[in-house]
């Protein structure tokens, strides 16, 4: 038989009486843990780790002092199949309600998010058959004018996270939080753009980007919470000719979440729309979050997103540009453009003169038309 423990005194006693490790059978049972592939390791490890980072008191040290170890709270919160509840919340959101229940499951939502149901254009909540629809509301025409005098506006409603120009092929999601522009956009695959990178390989995937000179590359992220205007738009006058759809995870994207996992919109979903406007290179990315897995661009009826089986790191591209249409798809600003199911994030990267200035403060509100900058 295993020697007794030593007499616990103090604040030791009150945990040691039910927490009495049988430490060599522990050990050998860790052993057996560490030889498993790292699927099943993290299978058997994950309710383990749940469990060491609820309970009080710091109940399970006693593992760490033979071994154990437990997953960080990023790789746990990785390891959440986003993916598929995305997809069982869009089924739900897809379930007709019977009539009597619209109203208070509308409004419960309208409370907790502080939805302002006088923008939309139909304010009855029993016009709206599921969840669904409710999201995916139209607003009232004059409730958004449009920005006449400035040359870029926010294509959605949200909250500025950041922005101000790309440096050293870096974009910051939040303050002091950044990814790589190349990671995020994908590699340039144009026969022009190979041929540039081959005889011009001390540029950076930055300088690829911008296509005058005196220019320089910018970028400006927005929030959407899930209160929200859910759709977004075009933000200037420009030609979209190319599509990228990186399949991927479907994490939160809440400022708090951002700023906790590195490269996090890099990780995500997400549909990159490239072309170009006055200025050179103009990009719109939307990207995917945690019930959001569903984005949809008006004019594209091939893209299908959240599907249940994908490599990662894959992508899918699509042009735009065909021998019956050299210009690409033409959008004008304001103009209708996609939508998401619930809330997310939308990323602007594009090519301006030097003197082009943002209008804003980072975490401020803003709606869709109102300016982002200028020149």
């Amino acid at each position: 038989m295993m020697c007794q423990s030593n007499t616990l005194q103090g604040p030791d006693l009150h945990t040691g009486k039910w927490l009495q490790f049988p430490q060599l059978a522990l050990r050998r049972r860790l052993g057996q843990l560490s030889c498993m592939s790292r699927p099943a390791l993290k299978l058997r490890s994950w309710p383990l780790t749940i469990l060491y980072y609820l309970l009080p008191f710091g109940a399970l040290k006693p593992l760490t002092r033979v071994g154990w170890r437990p997953m960080s709270r990023v790789s746990l919160y990785k390891s959440v199949p986003t993916r598929l509840l995305s997809r069982a919340w869009g089924r739900l959101n897809q379930v007709e309600l019977p009539t009597w229940l619209r109203k208070p499951v509308y409004s419960l939502y309208i409370w907790t998010f502080g939805v302002n149901m006088k923008e939309a254009a139909v304010e009855d909540l029993h016009h709206y058959r599921n969840l669904s629809e409710f999201f995916r509301r139209k607003l009232k025409p004059q409730s958004r004018p449009v920005c006449c005098y400035h040359s870029v506006i926010s294509p959605s409603d949200g909250k500025i996270l950041n922005f101000g120009q790309v440096k050293n092929c870096e974009v910051e999601q939040v303050k002091g939080v950044t990814y790589s522009l190349e990671s995020f956009l994908g590699p340039c695959t144009s026969t022009e753009d190979m041929q540039f990178s081959q005889t011009s390989s001390h540029n950076s995937f930055q300088n690829l980007l911008v296509t005058k000179e005196g220019n320089e590359l910018y970028h400006c992220v927005i929030y959407l919470a899930p209160g929200d205007y859910h759709c977004f738009h075009s933000p200037t006058d420009w030609r979209v000719s190319h599509r990228r759809h990186f399949p991927g995870s479907l994490m939160s994207v809440n400022p708090g979440v951002a700023r906790w996992i590195k490269e996090l919109f890099c990780h995500n979903e997400r549909v990159v729309l490239t072309g170009d406007w006055k200025h050179g290179f103009f990009s719109l990315t939307a990207v995917g979050a945690t019930n959001v897995g569903s984005i949809r661009i008006y004019f594209d009826r091939d893209l299908r997103t959240n599907s249940p089986c994908y490599s990662k790191g894959s992508y899918n591209d699509f042009s735009f540009i065909t021998n019956n249409n050299k210009e690409g798809i033409p959008m004008r600003k304001g103009e209708h453009l996609g939508e998401f199911n619930l809330g997310s994030t939308i990323v602007l990267i594009f090519e301006a003169p030097k003197d082009f200035n943002f209008h804003l403060k980072p975490g401020q509100k803003i709606r869709f038309g109102e300016a982002l900058g200028s020149l």
